[in-house]
C-alpha cells in the first residue's frame, strides 16, 4: 500500500512539475514578446519624431521604421477585428476603449490602435506575472494572486495610460491656446483663428480643435456642439467651444478696451497651469507608492519558506484556519492599500459625466413579481423624512435609480458578502480539519530544521492516527479502550505500552478538536454582520461620493461665472437667455435648470426660487439670488458687478484647497505604500513567531514541572 501511496505521488509530482516548466517556457515566451513590443514602439517613435521636422539623414532606417510602425498598426487593427467578435475578449476591449474614448479626439483608426496596443501590454504583462506567482507559490494561493494580479495590472495600466494622455493633452492645449489668440490678434475672427492654430498644431489638441471648428461653422451649430460637449475629454475644451460660440454668435463686446474672448482664454490658460503643477506635485510625491504597496505579493512565499526551513513549529501556524486567514488578510489589505493609492493618485478632478444605461440589472431584478414584496419591507415609506433624504441622495450623486432599484442593489451586496463570508468559515474549517488529520506528530525545539528521520517517523504516526480516527468514524465521544483497541488494531506493529499511553490521549484530543470544527452561532452570527456591512456599503459610497463631488460643482459653479462674465456685456440679454446657455454647460446642474427653464413661463420668481431649493450649495444660490434682482430691479450687468473679484477669490481659494488636499494626500500616500510591507512582516512573521514561542515555552514548563 505505501508503494502505490509512492507512485502515485510520483506520478502527481511529474506532472506538476511539467506543468510547472511549461508554465515557466511561457513566462519567459511572454516576457521576450512583451520586451520586443515594448522596444519596437519606441523605436517607431523615436524614429518619427527624428523623422518630423528634419532631413532625413539615413533613408534606408526611416524605410524600416515605417515598415515597422505599417506592420505594428496593421497587427492591432486585425487584431481588434478578431477580438471584437469573441464573446468574452469583446467586453473586455470594450472596456478599454471606453477608458481612451475621451482622449483619442473622436479618431476611430488611432483610438482602435490604442485600445489594441494597451489590451496586448496587460495581457502579456498578466501571463508574465501569472509565471513568475505560479513559480513561487503553486497551488490556492496562485488562484487568489492571480485574481490580485489581474486587478492590479488592469487598473495599473489603464490608469497610467489616461493619466498620461491627460497630462499630454492639458499640455498641447496651452500651445494651442497661445496660437488662437495669436491668430485672433491678426484675423479679429474667431472661426479663422480657431481652423488656422488646428492646421498648424499637433497632437489630440488639433483634432479637439478641428472638431470644434467643424462644430462651430455646421449648419446647426447648436447641436453640433452639444455632441460635442458629451465627448469632451475635459471641461477647459468644452468651456473653449463654448466661449468660441458665444463670442461668434454676439460678437466680442470691448468693455475698457478689452476682448472678452482673449480674457476668457487667459482665464482657461490659468486653470491649465493650475491644473499641470498640481498634477505634477502630486506624481513627485506619490511617485514609487504602487510598486511599494504590491512588492509584498511576491515575498509571502518566500518568508513562509524561511519560517518553516528556520523554525520547525512555524509549519503548525502556516498550516492552521488562522494562518490561512492572516494569509488571506494580507491579500486583502494589499489589495485596499493599492485602490486607495489609485483613488489618492486619480489625476481628473473633474470625471463626472451624464451616462444614461440602458440596461440597469436592478430594474431587471425589481421585475420579479416574486422579489417585489421582499423588496417593498426594506424600501422606506414615502412621504417620511428618510425617503426623501435617500431621494435627495440618489439625485445629488446622479444615481439614476429609483429607491428601489437602489434597495435592489443594497440587498444583492448584503447577499454577496453573507455567502462569501459563509463560505469562507465553511472552507476554514475544512482546512483546520484537514490540519488536524495531517499535522506531524512531533515535539521539538523552536530552532533548527527538524532531521529527515524524525520528519518520516512524525508523518508516519499523523498517518496511524488519522487511520485510527476514521475507523473509529471520528466519533468525538469514542471511550478509552476503544480508541485503545482500534489503534492495536490499526498498527502494522503492536505497540508497546508506553507507546499506546502517549498515543490513545493525542488521538482522542483529536477527535475533539475534529469534531469541535462545525458552524457555531457566532459564526453564523459574524457572517450576517458582514452582510449588513454589505448592505449599508453601497449607501456610505454614496454619501463618499457626493463629498467628492463638491469639488466638481465648484468647478461648474466657476464655468457659469466665465460664461455669465461674457454674456453680461451683450446687449438685450435676459435672465432666461442665460439660464438657457447656463444649461448648454450643466452637468452636475443640468437636471434642476432644465426644470427652472421649463417653469420660466408661468413665473420667472417662482421657477428661481424652485431652483434655489433643488441646489443647495451657496455658491450657486448667491448666483440665482443676483439673477432674481436683474428680473427687474437691475440690470444683468449691475447684478454683476463683482464678479470678477469673485472669479479670483474663487481661484485663490481653489489654490489654497489644492495645496492642502496635495499635502494630505502625501501623508497618507507615504502611510499607505508602507502599510502591506509592515502588515507582511509583522502579521506573517513577527507576531506568528512570537506567539508560536510562548506556545513552545509553556510546553517546556510544563514538563519541566513535571520533573
Amino acid at each position: 500500500m505505501p508503494s502505490r501511496l509512492n507512485a502515485g505521488f510520483w506520478h502527481i509530482g511529474v506532472k506538476l512539475m511539467s506543468l510547472k516548466e511549461w508554465l515557466l517556457i511561457l513566462l519567459f515566451i511572454s516576457l521576450a514578446a512583451f520586451i520586443a513590443v515594448i522596444g519596437l514602439i519606441s523605436r517607431v517613435k523615436r524614429q518619427q519624431e527624428q523623422r518630423v521636422g528634419a532631413v532625413p539623414y539615413n533613408s534606408n532606417a526611416i524605410s524600416t521604421s515605417a515598415q515597422l510602425a505599417a506592420f505594428l498598426h496593421v497587427f492591432f487593427m486585425r487584431s481588434y477585428l478578431v477580438g471584437i467578435k469573441i464573446p468574452v475578449l469583446s467586453g473586455y476591449i470594450l472596456l478599454v476603449r471606453k477608458k481612451l474614448s475621451y482622449q483619442q479626439g473622436m479618431s476611430e483608426y488611432s483610438l482602435r490602435c490604442q485600445t489594441m496596443k494597451l489590451t496586448w501590454s496587460i495581457w502579456i504583462s498578466f501571463l508574465t506575472a501569472g509565471g513568475i506567482l505560479f513559480s513561487l507559490q503553486p497551488g490556492i494561493s496562485f488562484l487568489i494572486l492571480s485574481c490580485l494580479v489581474g486587478v492590479i495590472i488592469n487598473s495599473l495600466f489603464l490608469d497610467m495610460t489616461v493619466a498620461r494622455q491627460e497630462r499630454k493633452l492639458l499640455s498641447e492645449m496651452i500651445e494651442l491656446f497661445a496660437d488662437v489668440r495669436h491668430r485672433y490678434h491678426q484675423h479679429g475672427m474667431v472661426e479663422e483663428a480657431l481652423y488656422e492654430a488646428a492646421e498648424f498644431a499637433n497632437g489630440e489638441a488639433a483634432r479637439h480643435a478641428m472638431h470644434i471648428y467643424a462644430a462651430l461653422t455646421s449648419v446647426n451649430p447648436d447641436e453640433a456642439l452639444e455632441r460635442y460637449y458629451e465627448t469632451a475629454p475635459n471641461r477647459f475644451l468644452k468651456a473653449f467651444a463654448g466661449i468660441s460660440y458665444m463670442v461668434m454668435e454676439f460678437g466680442d463686446q470691448h468693455p475698457d478696451q478689452s476682448s472678452i474672448y482673449l480674457t476668457g482664454i487667459s482665464s482657461l490658460t490659468q486653470e491649465i497651469h493650475l491644473e499641470i503643477l498640481r498634477l505634477d506635485k502630486l506624481d513627485y510625491l506619490l511617485k514609487g507608492l504602487n510598486l511599494i504597496s504590491l512588492i509584498p505579493v511576491f515575498f509571502t512565499k518566500p518568508i513562509e519558506n524561511w519560517a518553516r526551513s528556520s523554525f520547525p513549529t512555524m509549519n503548525e501556524f502556516y498550516d492552521s484556519k488562522m494562518g490561512f486567514i492572516i494569509l488571506l488578510s494580507i491579500y486583502v489589505i494589499i489589495i485596499g492599500c493599492y485602490l486607495m493609492l489609485q483613488q489618492l493618485q486619480r489625476n481628473q478632478e473633474t470625471t463626472f459625466r451624464i451616462t444614461q444605461q440602458k440596461r440597469i440589472l436592478e430594474k431587471k431584478i425589481y421585475r420579479w413579481k416574486w422579489i417585489q414584496p421582499f423588496v417593498s419591507s426594506f424600501v422606506p415609506q414615502p412621504g417620511t423624512k428618510r425617503y426623501h433624504s435617500m431621494v435627495k441622495l440618489l439625485r445629488d450623486t446622479n444615481t439614476h435609480l429609483k429607491v428601489e432599484w437602489f434597495v435592489v442593489r443594497r440587498l444583492l451586496c448584503a447577499s454577496i458578502c453573507f455567502f462569501v463570508a459563509f463560505g469562507s468559515v465553511l472552507y476554514l474549517h475544512y482546512v483546520e480539519k484537514q490540519h488536524i488529520l495531517t499535522k506531524p506528530v512531533t515535539q521539538t525545539t523552536i530552532f533548527g530544521k527538524l532531521p529527515d528521520d524524525e520528519l518520516e517517523e512524525a508523518r508516519a504516526w499523523s498517518e496511524l492516527d488519522e487511520k485510527v480516527m476514521r475507523d473509529l468514524n471520528m466519533n468525538a465521544h469514542s471511550s478509552y479502550e476503544e480508541v485503545e483497541r482500534s489503534l492495536l488494531a490499526v498498527s502494522a506493529k503492536s505497540p508497546d505500552q508506553e507507546t499506546v499511553l502517549a498515543s490513545v490521549p493525542r488521538i482522542m484530543d483529536k477527535l475533539q478538536a475534529w469534531n469541535d470544527e462545525f458552524l457555531k452561532w457566532w459564526e453564523l452570527a459574524l457572517c450576517f454582520g458582514i452582510g449588513y456591512v454589505g448592505f449599508q456599503l453601497p449607501l456610505l459610497l454614496l454619501y463618499m461620493q457626493r463629498k467628492v463631488r463638491s469639488m466638481d460643482m465648484k468647478h461648474e459653479i466657476y464655468q457659469y461665472q466665465t460664461v455669465i462674465s461674457i454674456l453680461r456685456e451683450m446687449d438685450r440679454m435676459s435672465v432666461e437667455e442665460i439660464l438657457e446657455w447656463l444649461n448648454r454647460f450643466a452637468v452636475i446642474f443640468k437636471t434642476p435648470l432644465q426644470k427652472c427653464l421649463l417653469h420660466f413661463e408661468q413665473g420667472p420668481e417662482a421657477a428661481l426660487e424652485l431652483l434655489k431649493e433643488e441646489v443647495t450649495l451657496p455658491e450657486f444660490q448667491r448666483m440665482i439670488d443676483k439673477l432674481m434682482l436683474s428680473l427687474g430691479a437691475i440690470t444683468i450687468k449691475e447684478a454683476f458687478d463683482d464678479l470678477e473679484g469673485q472669479m479670483s477669490f474663487y481661484f485663490e481659494q481653489r489654490r489654497q484647497e489644492y495645496a492642502q488636499m496635495i499635502d494630505k494626500k502625501a501623508e497618507w500616500g507615504k502611510m499607505i505604500g508602507f502599510t502591506p510591507m509592515y502588515s507582511l512582516i509583522f502579521l506573517y512573521l513577527v507576531i506568528p513567531l512570537i506567539t508560536v514561542s510562548f506556545a513552545q515555552m509553556n510546553i517546556y514548563y510544563e514538563q519541566i514541572q513535571k520533573l
